[in-house]
């Protein structure tokens, strides 16, 4: 990208209809054979797409790049809450994070160019899934304080990457379809699907989203917020039944079963760890996978500041 390039922040906006801001609901109802037809058709980009590709240099990289990953989910997340936003937003934006770095390399040690990263990424999520947009003043990230124009570029940066592809298919447009073929429906209720969005979101901050398709992981979700304690055998019966999953493997959907479960595991074990706050939803004013390329800065890190300085609030 060239660094002497000026671009103006109403390129970044996406055109968006209604139905891209409608919250995902919590009443479960019984779909029919277009409802089938429709996940199928869903799955069926998964398994075309070329983004669910596990990609990794070195283990030293993907050590750091763990770390530093965390660093950002949490910022994410507390923004998220900060702000408003929809938790569909979140997700979204580490989807957008995970596709960007399964393509292009950061140099290890490079905090602020995750930082930076994370920053892009959910104000470019916010843009494609909330009604009400703050300015780029508001993304404090954890640290740093980045200039909305540096903000700009590194948005302009992940839309090159992805090539301008914001659009991604998210569990969440699977639960009400999995749970209503899945669950008993006398028991399933609000509750469980809040829970499997809960597991969905915890599984998020600890798993790179590139390494497991949405439709596997909303069934996985599913299947563990209406019973923690399936074998094998159990769950290949109980998605036996889903004619619209019977492309997916059983064996990748048990594996994230199980990381699922460990992921719930460990978040009950940490006295410190808190559940993603569901209901706050107010707005607070105040070609290449497999291939990364190398992160060209082209000004970034001149513009930004390398040295942590103290948070404006």
């Amino acid at each position: 990208m060239n660094s002497d390039a000026t671009f103006s922040l109403p390129n970044l906006l996406c055109e968006e209809d209604d139905s891209s801001l409608t919250e995902v609901k919590t009443k479960v109802s019984q779909p029919g054979s277009d409802d089938d037809q429709y996940i199928r058709s869903l799955i069926e980009r998964e398994a075309e797409s070329n983004d669910y590709v596990c990609v990794c240099d070195d283990e030293d990289s993907e050590n750091w790049l763990k770390c530093a990953r965390l660093d950002a989910v949490n910022w994410i997340f507390s923004t998220r809450e900060i702000l408003g936003f929809h938790f569909r937003t979140a997700y979204l934006s580490l989807t957008y994070f995970d596709r960007f770095n399964s393509k292009r390399a950061i140099d290890n040690g490079k905090e602020w160019a995750i930082q930076l990263l994370g920053v892009a990424c959910l104000s470019l999520a916010a843009k494609m899934e909330e009604q009400t947009v703050p300015s780029l003043y508001h993304y404090r990230a954890q640290g740093y304080n980045f200039e909305s124009s540096v903000i700009q570029r590194m948005e302009l940066m992940v839309l090159a990457t992805l090539e301008w592809k914001l659009y991604c298919i998210t569990p969440f447009v699977y639960l009400h379809h999995f749970f209503s073929k899945i669950c008993d429906e006398h028991n399933c209720n609000e509750f469980l699907i809040s829970k499997a969005i809960r597991h969905i979101l915890d599984f998020s901050k600890e798993v790179n989203l590139m390494d497991h398709r949405p439709s596997v992981v909303a069934v996985a979700a599913v299947l563990l917020a209406c019973d923690d304690q399936l074998t094998r055998n159990t769950l290949e019966f109980k998605i036996g039944v889903v004619t619209s999953i019977h492309s997916l493997e059983k064996e990748c959907i048990y594996q994230c079963y199980n990381l699922l479960k460990k992921t719930e595991t460990k978040k009950n074990n940490t006295p410190e760890s808190n559940s993603f706050d569901l209901l706050s939803n107010h707005w607070s004013p105040s070609s290449n996978i497999g291939v990364k390329r190398k992160l060209t800065y082209n000004g970034f890190e001149q513009k930004c500041p390398l040295q942590k300085i103290s948070r404006r609030l």
